[in-house]
C-alpha cells in the first residue's frame, strides 16, 4: 500500500533545508515532498517583479500529486491556503503553519515597515529576522541559527522583495476566499510568536468552515527548527485523522 503522502511549503528567503529537523519525525511514516518555492532554494529561476500569490501557487501545483496532504510555512501558508481552494483535487488536507491571515491596520502597517527596511538595506533586514526568529536564550542551538542566517543571505535581494511583497499583501488578497475552502484544515502557531501570531490563527480556524488551531506554548515563529517533535506530533495526529490511508 503506498504511503501517504505530505508536502512541505517553506517561508519568505527560506528554503527546504528549513524542514530538516521536523522531516526527521516524519519519515520513513511518510512521504515527505520538499517544495521550494520560485525564486528560492535550488530554483535557478528568480522571482519576478510583480510576482502575485496565484502565480507561485501555480508553480507548486505544477509539482504536486493529487490527494497529498499539505503543510505550508509563513508565506508558504498563504500558498497552500490558494491551493485549498483552487485546486482542491491536489490537496488532501490543509495546515497552516505560522500562517498570517486578515492582518488588521496596524499589522499590515508593521509588515510594510519591514517590506521598506528590506528594500533599502537587505542585509540588516536578515539580522533583524534572525533577532526575532531566535532571540537571545533560544533553545535552538547556534549552528541551526547559523544555518537560516547562510540561507537567508543567499537571496537575491530583488527576488526575495518580489516574495516578500506577496507575503504582505496577498492575506488581504486571499482572505475573502477562506470561507470557500472544502478541504479539512488546521492552524497552528507558536504562543510567542509577534507576526504570525495567536489572534491570526484563530481568524483563520474562524474562516475556514471546520478549521481547528492549535498553539505551541512558548514557541515563536521558526516552530519547525525550535520544537520539532511538537510540531510533528500536531501534524501527524491531524493527517492521521483525515488520511484514506491506514
Amino acid at each position: 500500500m503506498s504511503r501517504v503522502r505530505v508536502a512541505l511549503i517553506h517561508g519568505v528567503g527560506l528554503d527546504g533545508s528549513m524542514w530538516g529537523p521536523l522531516r526527521e519525525f516524519l519519515e520513513p511514516e511518510y512521504d515527505v515532498q520538499i517544495l521550494e518555492l520560485l525564486g528560492h532554494g535550488r530554483r535557478e529561476e528568480a522571482a519576478p517583479v510583480g510576482l502575485t500569490l496565484a502565480a507561485l501557487t501555480a508553480d507548486v501545483a505544477q509539482r504536486l500529486e493529487p490527494d497529498t496532504h499539505v503543510v505550508g510555512f509563513s508565506l508558504g501558508a498563504l500558498v497552500a491556503q490558494h491551493l485549498a481552494r483552487f485546486r482542491p483535487e491536489l490537496v488532501a488536507s490543509l495546515v497552516s503553519v505560522g500562517s498570517v491571515c486578515a492582518r488588521t491596520a496596524e499589522e499590515h502597517a508593521a509588515v510594510m515597515v519591514r517590506l521598506d527596511a528590506a528594500e533599502s538595506d537587505f542585509p540588516a533586514t536578515v539580522e533583524a529576522s534572525i533577532r526575532r526568529w531566535y532571540p537571545e536564550g533560544s533553545p535552538v542551538p547556534a549552528q541551526l541559527v547559523e544555518a537560516t542566517r547562510e540561507v537567508l543571505l543567499r537571496n537575491d535581494p530583488q527576488s526575495f522583495l518580489a516574495c516578500y511583497r506577496v507575503f504582505a499583501t496577498a492575506d488581504a488578497e486571499i482572505a475573502p476566499e477562506l470561507p470557500r475552502i472544502t478541504v479539512p484544515s488546521h492552524a497552528v502557531t507558536g504562543e510567542l510568536d509577534p507576526g504570525s501570531t495567536p489572534d491570526m490563527s484563530a481568524r483563520l480556524a474562524a474562516a475556514i468552515p471546520g478549521c481547528t488551531y492549535s498553539v505551541i506554548r512558548g514557541a515563536r515563529h521558526m516552530m519547525p527548527v525550535e520544537r520539532p517533535q511538537e510540531l510533528a506530533n500536531t501534524l501527524t495526529a491531524f493527517i492521521k485523522e483525515h488520511s484514506h490511508v491506514h
